[in-house]
């Protein structure tokens, strides 16, 4: 069971302030290629794993997008850590 759920959304500047959308497709596509489980959401995407693989997720993240051509990257992230274990749905079963 994964020890960690992590929420990130990614914001990147472009140069000429170009539509950011095909960047943040790219960044999930990162996370889909990794192989953990995920969900994407309007302002975050979701991920679940062992907390070093998802921190590891979030840097090629942010660089894909300056090789992308992005001059900078905000990351917002939202980290739950339970050595335990957790899973995506645990936290919102209730509301399905």
């Amino acid at each position: 069971m994964a020890n960690s759920l992590i929420s990130v959304q990614i914001i990147p500047k472009t140069k000429t302030y170009e539509d950011v959308i095909p960047f943040v497709d790219a960044a999930i596509k990162i996370i889909d290629d990794a192989g953990v489980n995920y969900e994407v959401h309007p302002l975050e995407t979701t991920m679940e794993g062992e907390l070093s693989e998802l921190l590891d997720i979030i840097r090629v993240m942010n660089e894909k997008m300056i090789e992308l051509g992005s001059v900078n990257v905000i990351t917002q992230v939202k980290m739950l850590y339970q050595p335990s274990g957790i899973e995506l749905g645990t936290l919102t079963e209730k509301y399905r």
